[in-house]
């Protein structure tokens, strides 16, 4: 007998809602949920193929732990009580910051994955933090932090009334969007179109969505900062800055101003690859729009000036007075957002509090780059310990980060190393405890992270659609149990964490003057909290504590739990709307529109006008069937245009003499990869393009179809040593290469 269960997609940035037909307890067919909030019956192959992931036969259903050299199956109690004695002999003898934590970007769509990472690195104590946002999105986080005071503080484009959207480094007819949360971002810029709007984009390929826009600009890789930078130029030299209604909440316009004297569209072009006059008509045409919105991402940000770049895309925004206003770039307001605090300064956002132990990079948003994990593990210098032992959620940094053979040596020299992940992969299996969480359908989910950047302020909640198969272990509940394992409160029944969470939580809200429980007991307050289990109770603390939440009685049309679970397609919040200055956690409590990390870093900058790469640059590629390393797995995600091969120009391949088809070597800093040539002038000359994430070769694997045609790995070109230095993402785009054809066997 089938029956039909909701469930939002956790397989992309979309967080599409998804009608699952369930024979028994499996998936046999996912379609769009026409009554979501959101989506509204949207569904991208992804969402489509949620059963083949589901049920896919290499999910590991049990734990793993090694014993004699090898991996074999144990039960749950036996894979912690290994993790007990793993790590806290290495926390015991050389300190906390020995033990080092990695999140990968699968964190972002579980209710795990966002309520307990925190809890468990603040109970060891560590900075040893790394998580993939080194790889796409810091520079994004350090320029929101510098400008707005708040690193989370992103404002996203408001995709559904803007009249003109300029892209830049963003492909989301292929990646669905990032940071950026948009169900049907095809759709909703066809709609852009169909109103009479206009869509430029700026990116070195002629992707899909270069191919919908009205103007698309084959920009050299590398040099968005560049061109944003003579745009701002272009606004002040022709008097077209206008902040509108931001006035009273911006400062350092002036400073702005001369800081990009030396930006002009003349000095860039060379550089860029883009002639003067097309740069003025991109800064005319932003400031005449009625409304206009910019948005740069992965393309814009893991390159040498991503933050900067990162940075120019709101300082265009703000000169317009685009930012903060219906049809420009809004903040989005999410039902578990913090209890909005009074207007007025901050704390400010600071960077650099530590450094990683061997390059000295400095850290940001509390984390560490992902590109230094190897030699933070294998270099020793004196000073501090490196790291001794890992704890890997839902991270596959051998595939994701640069130099994965380094990093693979380093994780076998680990005194020990904890993987939480639902298959044997690249990094897994370097592990002494792999803990399996269970399938999606057996998870319940919220997006956390997700709707703090989404499009349209909504809330929704679903729980999952099959029970727990037996022997297997929640996810949160894995998370919880490593907490304790690995803080040496071992054997603790897990309730206790998020026991302990909801009591500190509450403690703090009731001691807040601006808090609605302001002045109440703690211990009433937690007898009102819902939900049938601890995260459940978590989640509605969130939502009574958040912008809509009924403040525990306080409002009685306040959002609770109970009331999001009366309403199973969720419940639409409403249109983005202006909130400054309440974001803004500045010093000042301003929009600090010229930070003094940023201005120190244009001498750098300025540099770049005068540099041309010798020969070819590789950037990356996204696939619409993919996300990072995750589905290659998947037969129904595979194939088609979802390949590793190389793209090339015409001219490239011609000049180099290479045969669509022919493989070809592909060298790098940090090594070299072979695969075949894809000719195509979709990228222009002087690129070449691999996608992310392939690279599916190496022994001691269970990804038995990602395996059979396992690509290459794009990032084993790299040596790690790239970064941007605000924010130490990885240099990932505008990288040189050569190319070598292989003659045919």
């Amino acid at each position: 007998m089938s029956r039909t269960a909701l469930r939002i997609c956790p397989l992309c940035e979309a967080t599409c809602g998804l009608a699952l037909t369930i024979d028994g307890t499996t998936v046999t067919a996912a379609r769009g949920d026409r009554d979501d909030v959101f989506s509204r019956g949207f569904v991208c192959p992804k969402g489509a193929s949620f059963g083949a992931a589901d049920a896919d036969p290499d999910r590991l259903r049990t734990p793993l732990v090694r014993r004699d050299g090898e991996l074999r199956e144990a039960t749950w109690e036996e894979a912690f009580d290994a993790v007990a004695a793993g790590i806290r002999p290495v926390v015991e003898r050389y300190g906390p910051h020995s033990v080092g934590i990695v999140l990968g970007n699968p964190n972002v769509h579980t209710v795990a994955g966002a309520l307990y990472p925190a809890v468990l690195r603040g109970a060891l104590g560590t900075r040893s933090l790394f998580t993939a946002s080194t790889l796409d999105q810091m520079p994004k986080h350090v320029s929101s932090g510098l400008l707005f005071g708040d690193a989370n503080a992103i404002p996203v484009p408001d995709l559904d009334r803007t009249d003109h959207l300029l892209l830049i480094g963003a492909n989301p007819l292929e990646s669905n969007g990032s940071l950026c949360t948009a169900p049907d971002f095809p759709g909703r810029l066809k709609a852009l179109r169909a109103r009479g709007g206009t869509l430029t984009v700026i990116d070195p390929r002629r992707t899909r969505t270069a191919r919908l826009a009205d103007r698309h600009v084959a920009i050299r890789p590398g040099t968005d900062a560049l061109l944003l930078a003579a745009m701002a130029h272009v606004l002040f030299e022709e008097d077209l800055v206008d902040l509108g209604a931001l006035t009273p909440y911006v400062e350092g316009k002036d400073e702005v101003r001369d800081a990009v004297r030396d930006f002009t569209p003349e000095s860039v072009a060379a550089a860029c690859d883009v002639d003067a006059d097309v740069t003025r008509a991109l800064a005319r045409e932003l400031a005449a729009a009625p409304t206009a919105a910019v948005y740069g991402r992965i393309g814009s940000c893991t390159v040498p000036h991503g933050t900067l770049a990162s940075w120019l895309v709101d300082v265009l925004n703000i000169l317009t007075g685009n930012l903060d206003r219906p049809g420009g770039a809004l903040f989005p307001q999410a039902a578990t957002d913090r209890t909005p605090r009074p207007a007025g300064p901050g704390r400010g956002f600071a960077l650099g509090r530590w450094h990683s132990r061997v390059s000295g990079h400095p850290e940001a948003k509390g984390e560490l780059p992902l590109s230094a994990l190897a030699e933070e593990i294998d270099t020793a210098t004196g000073i501090g310990e490196p790291v001794r032992a890992l704890l890997t959620i839902a991270a596959n940094p051998v595939l994701s980060a640069p130099d994965g053979d380094r990093l693979d040596k380093a994780l076998d020299s680990l005194d020990f190393m904890v993987s939480v992940d639902p298959y044997l992969n690249e990094t897994s299996r370097h592990a002494h405890v792999v803990l399996p969480p269970p399938p999606p359908a057996q998870s319940p989910h919220h997006d956390f992270a997700l709707n703090t950047l989404a499009v349209r302020n909504q809330v929704r909640y679903t729980r999952p659609a099959v029970p727990l198969e037996p022997g297997r272990m929640a996810e949160t509940e894995i998370l919880a149990r490593l907490t304790l394992a690995t803080t040496g409160t071992h054997g603790t029944d897990p309730a206790a964490v998020d026991a302990m969470v909801i009591e500190q939580t509450l403690g703090k809200a009731v001691r807040d003057p601006h808090s609605p429980v302001h002045g109440r007991d703690p211990g009433e307050l937690t007898a009102q909290l819902t939900g049938d289990n601890g995260p459940e109770r978590r989640l509605d603390l969130m939502l009574r504590l958040g912008p809509y939440g009924d403040g525990f009685g306080a409002r009685a049309d306040g959002m609770t739990l109970e009331r999001l679970l009366a309403h199973p397609h969720g419940i639409d919040l409403g249109p983005l709307r202006p909130r400054l200055p309440g974001p803004l956690k500045t010093r000042s409590g301003k929009v600090e529109l010229l930070p003094g990390p940023i201005a120190d870093d244009l001498p750098r900058l300025r540099q770049a006008l005068a540099e041309r790469p010798d020969g070819l640059v590789l950037v990356g590629r996204r696939h619409l069937r993919s996300n990072n390393s995750w589905m290659h797995n998947i037969p129904a995600l595979t194939g088609g245009s979802n390949r590793c091969t190389l793209h090339l120009h015409p001219d490239d391949a011609e000049r180099l003499g290479v045969r669509a088809g022919q493989p070809v070597r592909i060298k790098g800093a940090g090594g070299e990869v072979t695969a075949p040539a894809e000719v195509t002038d979709a990228v222009r000359p002087g690129v070449v393009s691999l996608p992310h994430g392939w690279g599916h070769d190496r022994p001691g694997t269970r990804l038995t179809h990602a395996a059979a045609e396992p690509g290459v790995n794009v990032n084993q070109l790299l040596d790690g040593s790239m970064l941007d230095p605000l924010s130490g993402n990885a240099v990932l785009n505008g990288v040189p290469v050569e190319l070598v054809p292989v003659s045919r066997p």
